[in-house]
């Protein structure tokens, strides 16, 4: 359970109707596969010890005895006796049963949770529409005796585990029950569930998969939460329906692993901490009603989890759907700037543009609007403005875009100007500093401000979200403009939709443009080129690789990830790609950068949220300008 991680199952086995002996039988193999797979929780069918396809069979109470016979058994195999140190202890799995239970004049569909040999108590499902079983009452508890033990049957309870994994508590429910006005999940995650162990009926349908993975995506993303939902599989019968299996491990919107075999499992593993630390965050459930529900003690036992979940390399970046993701990119920029010039009422972008990435997006995006608003493209000014580190590829290719878009197009040196203030200063031009850099930076917003101002229209920036992350910037240079449209966009979401584009468009030309910028290494151009007019200066030689930066940005600013935990989820995410020196050197650099820069944030211009996530001060990630960085670094040293 390093770093809050839960392995976790959902498994539908191969069953015969009517047949609890025989049933119990593959449950318990499933359990035993499990077991030597490390899970921790493990969910089973509704009513698998018996089927869910018997009908009035559940009228008879010989099968309903033989299901409860059938529960002892399995849960003697909970007892997953294994020898530890020349001793023996018992399995810490909690498994989750589906049986009917017969009591008091009533039939339920009943969940068995089971660990360590024990049943630990018993909750029914609910929305009973159009089938033969009784709901339990709100706030009803029914007590039964098995053999001399007395359980409880309850709508609600939880299967907590505080001491071992803090902020794990599961509940179970049934997936009828999500077809409720209110459902269950819902309570149970006010009162403090973090995992949803969701027992299934459905049958296999043309749009069964779509529809249950779509609303598990949904209510695990507004609850934060995770949920293992198991449903019937092979030997169901096939009277009326069919059943194969859907098995699925849905953590706070993201579909972690997905089963449909007939008689397969679905296995992976929740990020319990990931899941507090949004509850958190968003205050999810504040002022919410807390119904009084029934606590059970889950003695898990403190272990490493060995991670099979995949890590998103780019995880700003979807894995599909990335024509709708660079549309919606756009016009969400092009949407905002536009009420950004109805209300100034200058209807001229001016952009510098350098012939990277950024600025490209920015001269799109504001082309976008310019089309939008019925207005001339020839309204857009794009400036640019060669100096010491300018190469002709870079140089070409931001007068290509402006050409291509139908821009007004100019061209102004700077060197001149910002060897007269060297001058000024009395600073020495083969100083190469940080003063050689940022005089450059802040004569070109000059520039554009001024020109802004002259043709009465707006300074749009092109800084993205991960340069205001790590600093990249020069503080009232590319840090500061009249409007920031690409503030909400981190640099591989900014690649991955100039990459969209150039892919996409009818224009040989502007695809050719896009594609060299796209696969021209990122740059300030603020340091002098090489003697064959090469590009000596790359930004991710100085702060790293974006692909790196962007991803300690989500798992550690975004998510709250401890340094350790980032490093761990970065080794699996580029095993092969970056060694682990290389991952701890890049991720000190980040520790360090993202605080001692915070300042410029503290000065960021007005910009739209594409994803819901901005530094800005006002309405983004806030922090003083002057926080320690000690407790990261010093976790990073340890590494």
């Amino acid at each position: 359970m390093k770093d809050g991680f839960l392995k976790v199952a959902a498994a539908a086995p191969e069953i015969k109707v009517a047949d609890p002996a025989y049933n119990a039988g593959k449950v318990i193999e499933k359990i035993r596969e499990a077991e030597a797979l490390g899970v921790k929780l493990l969910v089973f069918p509704e009513l698998v010890l018996t089927g869910c396809t018997c009908g009035h069979l559940y009228f008879q109470r010989f099968l309903t005895d033989a299901a409860m016979e059938g529960l002892k058994r399995v849960a003697m195999a909970t007892q997953g006796l294994k020898r530890v140190a020349m001793a023996t202890e018992g399995s810490d799995m909690l498994v989750v049963v589906g049986l009917p239970l017969a009591l008091r004049g009533k039939l339920y569909s009943a969940a068995a949770v089971l660990c360590g040999g024990e049943i630990m108590g018993f909750t029914a499902r609910r929305n009973v529409r159009g089938t033969i079983f009784s709901a339990p009452e709100p706030g009803e508890v029914l007590d039964m005796d098995l053999d001399g033990a007395y359980y409880y049957l309850e709508g609600e309870a939880l299967f907590t585990a505080d001491d071992s994994v803090p902020g794990l508590a599961v509940g179970v429910t049934f997936a009828a029950d999500r077809r409720l006005p209110l459902s269950p999940a819902a309570a149970l995650c006010a009162a403090g569930a973090t995992l949803i162990a969701e027992l299934s009926d459905e049958p296999m349908s043309v749009q069964s998969k779509r529809e249950t993975l779509a609303a598990l995506t949904v209510d695990t993303k507004r609850l934060h939460c995770g949920c293992v939902s198991a449903a019937p599989g092979k030997g169901e019968s096939s009277t009326d329906k069919s059943y194969y299996g859907l098995c699925a491990v849905v953590d706070d919107g993201e579909t972690l692993s997905v089963s449909e075999e007939g008689c397969g499992m679905a296995l992976s593993e929740f990020d319990v901490f990931n899941l507090n630390d949004a509850r958190m965050r968003e205050q999810t459930y504040a002022g919410a009603p807390r119904a009084p529900i029934s606590r059970y003690g889950w003695d898990l036992k403190r272990a490493d989890t060995e991670l099979t979940r995949r890590v998103k390399r780019e995880p700003f970046v979807p894995d599909e759907g990335i024509a709708e993701f660079a549309e919606r990119c756009l016009t969400i920029q092009a949407t905002g700037l536009i009420k950004r010039m109805q209300y100034t009422g200058c209807w001229r972008p001016v952009i510098g543009v350098s012939g990277g990435v950024d600025s490209t997006l920015v001269m799109l995006a504001c082309a976008r609007a310019m089309d939008i608003c019925g207005l001339p493209r020839h309204n857009i000014v794009a400036i640019t403005m060669p100096c010491f580190g300018t190469t002709d590829r870079t140089k070409n290719n931001a007068i290509t875009i402006a050409e291509r878009l139908g821009a007004e197009l100019r061209v102004i040196p700077i060197g001149e100007s910002v060897k007269k203030h060297f001058e000024t200063i009395g600073h020495d031009f083969n100083d190469h500093s940080v003063v050689f850099e940022n005089a450059q930076a802040r004569e070109r917003t000059m520039v554009l401000l001024d020109v802004a101002n002259k043709v009465g229209g707006l300074d749009v920036g092109t800084k993205d979200l991960s340069e205001q992350a790590d600093g990249w910037c020069t503080y009232n240079g590319d840090q500061i403009s009249n409007y920031d449209i690409n503030a909400g966009l981190t640099k591989t979401m900014v690649r991955a939709v100039v990459k969209h584009i150039a892919d996409t468009t009818d224009d040989a030309e502007l695809a050719e443009a896009l594609n060299d910028i796209w696969d021209t290494p990122v740059t300030p151009e603020l340091l002098p080129i090489g003697d064959e007019g090469e590009l000596l200066q790359k930004s991710e030689d100085s702060v790293g690789p974006y692909i790196l930066q962007d991803f300690f940005l989500y798992h550690m600013v975004m998510r709250g990830g401890s340094p350790s935990k980032v490093l761990r989820l970065a080794e699996l995410a580029f095993e092969g790609e970056f060694d682990r020196p290389t991952l701890i050197h890049w991720l000190r650099s980040y520790c360090r950068r993202f605080f001692v820069q915070q300042f410029k944030r503290s000065a960021s211009a007005d910009g739209p949220a594409a994803m819901g996530f901005t530094l800005s001060p006002r309405d983004g990630h806030k922090m003083p300008s002057d926080a320690s960085n000690a407790l990261w670094l010093d976790q990073v040293d340890l590494l």
